[in-house]
């Protein structure tokens, strides 16, 4: 049976498309794009599940633009937080096992230690305000029908961080690009996170999505970002030693950046719960750096 992903051209999107088409057997996926389902007109959701009656639904559409949602909150609303909502009713009345996409941004950053799952969340802006909407719904809707017999609710909503790939626009890609403009560049060092391939995180819903299926028990709220975590500034490097650049970065503090939405200073997070549960370990984003590199095209230098 197919598996239903809302999300066609962004980064886990596409990587969804091509992980499971080289899984053996291949996973049949339908991916819909804006064109196919648009998430702006959440009935599209639920006309989509009931067209295509998929064994999973994955939700790897978005609105990201965390800084333009302080000024299109009810855009960042609409697709954050009411679609998947129609999407997790829709899959609840159906007993379809739906993971959903969240963020680190969920939290307000305070602190050194890593962020749990079941943490007390304080987003910063509309886009975390916006993402933390749509987990609560989910919840809401899953918990709901589990507690009235309508159905198992087999959910996961799986929290990630700092996803970088060859697709899409992400840190990586800005860096590269940067760096064939200037041999010095400034980035923010007091943000600490880890970064996450996407391909990592679409193997991961694939993994997560079969699960469900076979055990509803597992339903919950979840986070999964790559090892080790590192500064921007530190990230910034690596990639530049991946690519062989000679760029020099220098280290600055986030009110160096005034941006229009306030990032968290810490978005460590605890992914024990993942690993325990469905057996994931985080990824290891340097080795994902080198690879990427080759898709661009781009030569590669000594990874330290």
């Amino acid at each position: 049976m197919t598996v239903l992903v809302f999300g066609h051209s962004g980064q886990v999107a596409t990587e969804l498309r091509r992980l499971a088409a080289q899984r053996t057997p291949p996973v049949p996926v339908v991916a819909l794009g804006r064109a196919r389902a648009d998430l702006m007109e959440p009935g599209a959701c639920a006309a989509a599940i009931r067209a295509h009656a998929p064994c999973a639904v994955i939700n790897a559409a978005a609105y990201t633009g965390v800084d333009r949602a302080e000024a299109e909150a009810p855009q960042a609303i609409r697709l954050n937080a009411e679609a998947p909502a129609v999407m997790a009713r829709a899959c609840a009345a159906r007993d379809i096992p739906f993971v959903h996409i969240s963020t680190d941004y969920v939290f307000d950053g305070a602190g050194h230690a890593p962020f749990a799952p079941g943490d007390p969340t304080a987003p910063l802006g509309v886009y975390g305000r916006s993402k933390r909407a749509g987990e609560v719904a989910v919840q809401e809707i899953m918990d709901t029908a589990r507690k009235t017999g309508a159905g198992p609710g087999r959910y996961a909503i799986l929290r990630s961080s700092w996803v970088f790939s060859a697709h899409g626009a992400n840190f990586v890609k800005t860096m590269l690009r940067l760096s064939e403009q200037r041999d010095h560049i400034r980035v923010v060092a007091d943000q600490i996170g880890g970064p996450t391939p996407a391909r990592a995180i679409a193997a991961a819903c694939l993994d997560i999505a079969g699960h469900l299926a076979r055990d509803p028990s597992a339903a919950g709220l979840y986070h999964f970002s790559g090892t080790p975590e590192v500064s921007w500034a530190g990230f910034a490097r690596a990639i530049f030693a991946a690519a062989g650049r000679q760029v020099t970065v220098e280290d600055i503090p986030s009110a160096a950046y005034p941006t229009p939405a306030a990032r968290p200073l810490n978005s460590r997070l605890d992914c024990s719960r993942t690993t325990q549960v469905f057996g994931l370990s985080r990824p290891e984003w340097r080795r994902d750096l080198t690879p990427l590199l080759a898709e661009l095209d781009l030569p590669t230098g000594a990874l330290t």
